[in-house]
């Protein structure tokens, strides 16, 4: 019999580049908290998507010379082509492109400007292009804006607000008062941030770029990103549009998961949204860390993004799933490294989970040929097994209502720990020696035989690729692996049959891979550098600002291409000012030799960095060509080296 509806969203991720491992958090997060549901018996819906205009878009596919909507188009393809490879079973993909969300979002702005949320008015302040977010000056970090770190810029013009004032002693009870937010220890922050200094009206329209939802009453002006994002939760339901007909049946939503850095549009703006409209509130909203590389967030504007498509082929797509859940604690950063995730894979899956399996698996066909007898014997050891076999599922219940996924992992292993360490305690090599032993060698081989059932069975929402193969080794059928069979001891066949199978997880050599790894990401660092050196339209500066920048005349004394690396050379530069060296991502396109004695312009202030290993001080201006090829901007000769350019 079918439980009641379980709605659970991750937000819908910004397509102003490729995929990386931070989105695979979420989205793989909430796969396996909607798998673990459905195994339960609920009737599930499973939402992603992706969140479409703004003003980083339309600057994006100018860049690229294509239309804002043939730019989403491409980079949503390798989203969904990510989600497949990495196993996620949504149930729905929405996007704010789609016309039923239009439809709904038109409606949703008019109604809350007829029931007086929304007026008209002029805003001046701070903006933060990449994160499409204002800020006052006291939630501004050095100056800069508080969730990315990059400059803000002055902005002024016409603009819609929705008034937030009239729901803050509401917002803070939700938040003090409920366990709406998960972990609770977040709500005091927004609180003292956001809700007693007074909360400010929201800017929920723009008229200085058009790629977005026009406003029905006001053309001029197209609907601002939250009204648009946020309300996708409820429009892929049906809400205000005739696409679906869901909202009814799966509103309000058990769980919105999110990482830290929306944690506040979701914690006071959507609800406020919702009061505002009359609809019931989300029952939970879970916010989760950062994944971050070397102390930072992973970033592809910082060029530390590591891709999962890599990661997935080398290691295979569930280890990398088990990895990234069982690095992160809800409420908490953790730090990727490709050392902590080869020794996890090796530790947990390879010597743990995969060990336990193979080695039980090979002494059921060395010492029955496969096939245990039914005759079996009690003995020593067995109770606490059991024991801990039985509980395990309700431990993991609990994890699983407290979007605990780490937790819940953390007990899954510690009961396969308890039968790696029950081969020790029986020793079936030693009872194997005597013949008046089979049947408490049966026995002890069952035993373990059903622990690798049941902890399977609850691993799989989190591991679907690699389960069925475990329970076709030890001759389980789909009915053994159920939910309500995870709770019981003693479920397999009496006379069960293995089957030997392939390893489930190889070992990894750890220092040959970390070597092989470090290589890849470096590169993929160096050419993230290079691109947003190069190519990443920047918010509008002043003339003040652009002064900053020195740039000056060098000429190439010596160019070589650097040792690991495709796409960079190493310059040595005479720059008027006792010489550099320069590292640039142009060895595709130049021989050293095109450049030796070439007076190049260089940004000669530029912040060294280390590229493959090599200092980089300072970068080589190059236009970029219709070809995807760069041609480097060479100066005359009769321009010295270190001539400043103005």
């Amino acid at each position: 019999m079918s439980k009641k509806p379980f709605y659970i969203t991750t937000p819908i991720y910004y397509p102003s580049g490729n995929p990386h491992i931070g989105h695979c958090y979420t989205t793989v997060a909430c796969d396996s908290i909607a798998r673990y549901r459905r195994m339960q018996g609920h009737d599930v819906m499973f939402l992603t998507g992706t969140d479409e205009h703004g003003l980083k878009i339309e600057q994006k596919a100018a860049e690229a010379g294509i239309t804002p909507k043939e730019y989403v188009d491409n980079i949503v393809e390798i989203f969904k082509k990510l989600w497949s490879y990495m196993n996620i079973s949504y149930d729905r993909y929405i996007r704010t492109t789609d016309d039923y969300h239009v439809e709904s979002v038109q409606k949703i702005f008019k109604a809350l400007y007829d029931k007086g949320y929304i007026y008209k008015g002029e805003y001046s302040g701070k903006y933060c292009t990449p994160c499409e977010s204002f800020w006052t000056d006291s939630q501004l970090v050095d100056g800069k804006c508080p969730d990315c770190g990059r400059e803000v810029i002055e902005a002024k013009e016409e603009a819609y607000f929705f008034k937030m004032s009239p729901f803050a002693e509401r917002i803070e009870k939700l938040l003090t008062e409920t366990d709406y937010l998960q972990p609770k220890t977040r709500a005091t922050e927004l609180v003292n941030n956001f809700i007693k200094p007074g909360l400010e009206d929201l800017c929920v329209s723009r008229t200085s770029f058009k790629w977005g939802i026009p406003v029905t009453f006001d053309p001029d002006h197209v609907v601002y990103v939250w009204i648009d994002a946020l309300s996708n939760y409820i429009t892929a339901m049906g809400y205000e549009n005739s696409a679906y007909n869901d909202f009814e049946k799966y509103w309000p939503a058990d769980t919105h998961m999110v990482a830290k850095d929306i944690m506040r549009f979701h914690a006071i703006i959507w609800p406020a949204m919702l009061m505002a409209l009359e609809l019931p509130l989300p029952q939970h909203l879970a916010v989760h860390g950062w994944i971050t590389f070397n102390g930072q967030k992973m970033s592809k504007s910082l060029g530390n993004v590591v891709d999962p498509f890599v990661l997935g082929e080398r290691y295979g797509a569930d280890a990398i799933r088990y990895h990234i859940l069982r690095e992160m604690a809800l409420g908490s950063d953790s730090s990727f490294s490709n050392e902590i995730m080869i020794n996890r894979i090796n530790s947990d899956l390879a010597n743990g989970f995969g060990n336990l399996v193979s080695r039980t698996v090979a002494m059921a066909i060395k010492y029955f040929d496969g096939t245990l007898p039914t005759e079996k014997q009690a003995g020593e050891f067995d109770d606490e097994l059991i024991a801990e076999c039985k509980a395990l599922r309700d431990k993991v219940d609990e994890c699983i209502d407290k979007t605990q996924l780490q937790n819940a992992l953390t007990e899954i292993f510690k009961v396969v720990s308890r039968a790696n360490k029950y081969i020790d305690e029986t020793a079936p090599w030693v009872l194997a020696k005597d013949e008046a032993n089979k049947p408490r060698l049966a026995a002890v081989l069952y035993n373990l035989l059903e622990a690798i059932r049941i902890t399977s069975a609850l691993l799989c929402p989190f591991m679907p690729t690699t389960m069925p193969q475990v329970w076709k080794q030890i001759g389980a059928s789909e009915s053994d692996v159920t939910y309500e069979n995870a709770g019981t001891f003693g479920v397999l066949s009496e006379n069960v049959t293995v089957c030997k199978g392939d390893v489930l997880f190889p070992r990894i050599d750890t220092d040959k891979e970390i070597d092989e790894l470090n290589k890849l990401i470096e590169a993929q660092m160096a050419e993230a550098e290079a691109q947003n050196q190069t190519i990443e339209l920047e918010p509008e500066i002043t003339i003040d600002e652009f002064f900053k920048t020195e740039l000056r005349a060098a000429k190439v004394k010596e160019c070589e291409k650097v040792k690991k690396s495709k796409k960079l050379l190493k310059l040595q530069l005479d720059d008027g000012m006792g010489g550099r060296q320069v590292v640039s991502g142009i060895a595709q396109f130049y021989e050293p030799a095109d450049l030796i004695g070439k007076t190049v312009m260089i940004v000669a202030n530029l912040k060294p960095v280390k590229l493959c290993g090599e200092e980089s001080c300072g970068m080589i201006c190059a236009a970029d060509k219709p070809d995807g090829s760069a041609k480097v901007v060479f100066l005359s000769d009769d321009v010295a080296p270190g001539t400043k350019i103005r």
